[in-house]
């Protein structure tokens, strides 16, 4: 009897410790359970970032089909948006155009003369980064430019007096054509063509003047159209020569004066006389004959004031049918107003001849200062 008391209360002691041990292993069960259901976060994704700029395929022509190209990006963008942009000719002051969001841009004609750009904006669930293109070449019109096909040329005799006339040639390109002429003065061989006398879309025509004798006279022929803008130049003209006169027993033209014939200041006449202020020009005639006496008209020339300052350089002038030429010399605030002598050195020489040789003459002569 007292052995199998011992065992009944054996096994009731054994079943307490297992249901103890059931109780502790679901308690720590769900303890483990509710430490990680603390501890588990979402990971946040981060916003596109550029590291390539986007860009643009095509011809920057009117009527062209452009392509936006998105670049490269970071954080995988799920999507791109695109804003075309139309900027000046140097890429700066970029406004939007309406309606042009897509990935590709059909050039109009409101771009000409402009750039273009387009701007990238990636998407993802982290946000959205924007970039944009460099600009595209200045947009051009479509059509061709002008193309000489026939140079320009000149007609007319090189003379003072005389009227030239310019032919445009003929031209390649779309049309309608529009021309722009350019009149220039050029040295005697047809160089050095710095002065423009004329500069009118209209100036077909230009009547030569005393300042043209001795020189030659070109024309650039410019050509415009949508598309662009081309120019040439014609040949230059021969050299300008004096009005023709006809001969008297006085007069004589200065082509006719050759070696040993020369060129003579014979007569000088000066107002006012003496000079008494700085402010009232000075008046200054100079007669030209030849070596027997005869006026020469169309001699060239030129007045310098002594001492150099005190007087402003007067343009060499051609003689008239009579000989006689006026200078207009402007004195300086350098011109002392005292009691003395302005000495001016004139010379006379004939168109193309040099300076120093061939029939010109040269003298000095003196205006009082009182």
């Amino acid at each position: 009897m007292r052995t199998l008391k011992t065992l009944a209360l054996a096994l009731i002691a054994a079943a307490g410790a297992a249901a103890s041990i059931a109780v502790a292993s679901a308690s720590g069960s769900e303890a483990a359970t509710t430490t990680a259901s603390t501890t588990t976060t979402t990971a946040k994704v981060a916003p596109p970032t550029n590291s390539s700029r986007p860009t643009i395929s095509g011809t920057a022509q009117d009527g062209a089909l452009l392509t936006a190209a998105t670049g490269t990006w970071t954080g995988a963008p799920t999507s791109y948006a695109y804003q075309w942009l139309r900027c000046d000719s140097a890429g700066g002051s970029c406004a939007g155009i309406a309606g042009a969001n897509s990935k590709q841009y059909t050039v109009s004609a409101t771009d000409v003369g402009h750039t273009l750009r387009v701007s990238v904006t990636a998407s993802n669930a982290g946000g959205s980064g924007s970039a944009t293109s460099d600009p595209t070449a200045v947009v051009k019109a479509s059509g061709a430019a002008p193309a000489n096909t026939k140079a320009p040329a000149l007609t007319g005799t090189p003379q003072q007096g005389e009227t030239l006339k310019v032919d445009p040639g003929s031209w390649s390109g779309t049309t309608p054509m529009t021309f722009d002429y350019t009149w220039q003065r050029c040295d005697k061989n047809g160089n050095d063509c710095s002065t423009f006398i004329v500069h009118n879309a209209g100036a077909t025509s230009y009547t030569l003047g005393g300042a043209d004798v001795g020189h030659t006279i070109r024309v650039e022929v410019q050509a415009k159209n949508t598309a662009g803008s081309s120019y040439v130049y014609t040949k230059p003209t021969g050299v300008v020569s004096p009005p023709k006169v006809t001969q008297s027993a006085t007069t004589i033209a200065v082509s006719d004066v050759a070696l040993p014939n020369r060129l003579v200041i014979d007569r000088v006449s000066f107002s006012p006389n003496p000079v008494r202020s700085r402010s009232t020009p000075i008046s200054a005639r100079f007669h030209v004959a030849d070596s027997h006496g005869l006026s020469v008209q169309g001699a060239l020339v030129f007045a310098l004031g002594l001492p150099y300052g005190w007087t402003y350089n007067a343009p060499e002038q051609a003689t008239d049918a009579s000989g006689w030429v006026t200078l207009t010399i402007r004195p300086t605030r350098n011109m002392p107003l005292r009691r003395g002598d302005l000495v001016m050195f004139i010379r006379a020489r004939k168109p193309g001849d040099s300076l120093l040789a061939g029939v010109s003459t040269r003298r000095l002569v003196q205006e009082a200062i009182r």
